[in-house]
C-alpha cells in the first residue's frame, strides 16, 4: 500500500456513495469555521485531510473521514486516483458504498484566532455539517478541484454495474 514519501503535502479521503431509490447520492462535508460559514456552492468537500509520515494512503482516508465524521468507513473501497491542487496539495480519494445515518455525524474540532488579531482562540468543527446529494447538485456544491472524482466515481460505477446509465460524465438526468 503506497505511503505518504514525497515532501509534497498530501491528503486522503472517501467519497461515500449510496443508491437509493433510482438515484447515485454522494456525501459531502461543509467546512466549519467562520471563513465557510456563508459559503454554500463550491463550498463542499470531500471528508479527507493531511498524511502523516509513514502512514498508508489509504489509512490516512479511513482516519480522517471517521476524525470528520464520527463514522468509521470498514466498506470494501473503489480507489479513484489523485489529482493536485493548484496550491501544490496532492489529494488521494476512494470511495465507498455505504448507507450512512446523518444522525450520527460529528466532527473533530480545530483551534484558531479569532476574530482576527483579538488575542481569542477559539474552537471551530472542521466539518460543521454533511448532506447526500445527488451527482448533478454535488457537481454545483463541491470545491472546483475535487469535481474530478465525481467523474471518476461515474466512471467506476459504469464499469463495476455495466450500465451506460451509470457511466453518464457529464450531465446526469435527476433520475439517475
Amino acid at each position: 500500500m503506497p505511503t505518504a514519501g514525497s515532501s509534497k503535502r498530501q491528503s486522503a479521503g472517501i467519497l461515500l456513495f449510496r443508491r437509493g431509490g433510482g438515484t447515485l447520492q454522494v456525501l459531502l462535508g461543509h467546512p466549519g469555521g467562520p471563513f465557510w460559514r456563508r459559503r454554500d456552492r463550491g463550498a463542499w468537500t470531500i471528508p479527507k485531510g493531511l498524511v502523516s509520515d509513514g502512514e498508508t494512503l489509504l489509512s490516512a482516508a479511513r482516519r480522517e473521514f471517521a476524525e470528520e465524521t464520527g463514522h468509521a468507513v470498514t466498506a470494501e473501497v473503489i480507489e479513484l486516483g489523485k489529482a493536485s491542487h493548484p496550491s501544490g496539495k496532492v489529494v488521494h480519494v476512494w470511495a465507498a458504498s455505504d448507507d450512512w445515518d446523518l444522525a450520527d455525524f460529528r466532527s473533530n474540532t480545530f483551534e484558531m484566532e479569532w476574530p482576527p488579531r483579538s488575542g481569542r482562540q477559539q474552537r471551530f468543527p472542521e466539518i460543521d455539517r454533511v448532506d447526500w446529494f445527488e451527482i448533478a447538485e454535488a457537481r454545483s456544491k463541491i470545491l472546483k478541484g475535487q469535481t474530478i472524482f465525481l467523474d471518476r466515481l461515474l466512471e467506476r460505477l459504469g464499469r463495476v454495474d455495466g450500465s451506460k446509465r451509470m457511466a453518464c460524465r457529464f450531465r446526469c438526468p435527476r433520475s439517475y
